[in-house]
């Protein structure tokens, strides 16, 4: 495997291929974290043949240091903590609840833009492999496995390309299981193993989904 990737479609192609060699679940739905999770997820769900969703959880970022996860919120309303950072940083409960007023308005917003008024997929009973660039903290993957858990999923992977290795223990740990081919113990950032990491765009996920439904990986909107 290589060491690094050249950018997120490169990093996804590569995540397919650890998919594959999987024992399928049933009835898979691909669920992209917005945004920088998408490009990565479009080649996993080509390769699976199965529909590819954005699915949206906004992080709660520090009061000041906003990269910072202090917890995670999911468009159903879960909230996770990260409970090291507020007590680290001697943060309160009212700290994470201005986050979370303040992220509800955002992904109202998102939801929209990205999905109208379709509803989100039924998950029941079906394979829900959830899939981002890279975990750091792990806060915004974790809110996202809580949030599907209350679908009753027959299973919850979670799939990225790499991730701190701390991380990737505890999202193993709540999720069914965990793909990810490369946990540097040296991790520092999920872009620092990334040639290209540029930012992604509402317009370049909406193009990514536009072009996963022409190929009937996803119903229209």
């Amino acid at each position: 495997m290589s060491r690094r990737y050249r950018d997120r479609a490169h990093a996804g192609a590569i995540l397919a291929e650890e998919l594959l060699a999987l024992e399928p679940g049933p009835h898979p739905v691909v669920c992209a974290l917005v945004r920088g999770g998408v490009p990565v997820a479009a080649p996993v769900a080509a390769a699976l043949g199965a529909p590819l969703e954005p699915y949206l959880v906004r992080k709660l970022g520090v009061p000041g240091h906003e990269e910072l996860a202090m917890g995670a919120l999911a468009g159903d309303g879960t909230i996770v903590r990260n409970a090291d950072v507020m007590a680290r940083l001697g943060l309160t409960d009212g700290d994470l609840a201005r986050a979370v007023q303040r992220e509800q308005a955002r992904i109202r917003e998102q939801l929209h833009t990205l999905r109208g008024d379709r509803p989100m997929p039924a998950l029941t009973r079906r394979w829900v492999v959830l899939v981002d660039d890279g975990l750091a903290t792990g806060a915004t993957m974790r809110a996202a496995v809580a949030a599907v858990r209350h679908n009753d999923p027959a299973r919850v992977t979670v799939a990225v390309p790499v991730g701190a290795p701390q991380t990737c223990e505890l999202v193993a740990r709540e999720a069914d299981e965990l793909v990810c081919p490369l946990q540097p113990p040296g991790f520092a950032a999920v872009g620092a193993w990334y040639d290209r990491f540029d930012q992604v765009s509402d317009a370049e996920v909406r193009a990514i989904l536009t072009a996963a439904e022409s190929r009937g990986q996803r119903p229209p909107g």
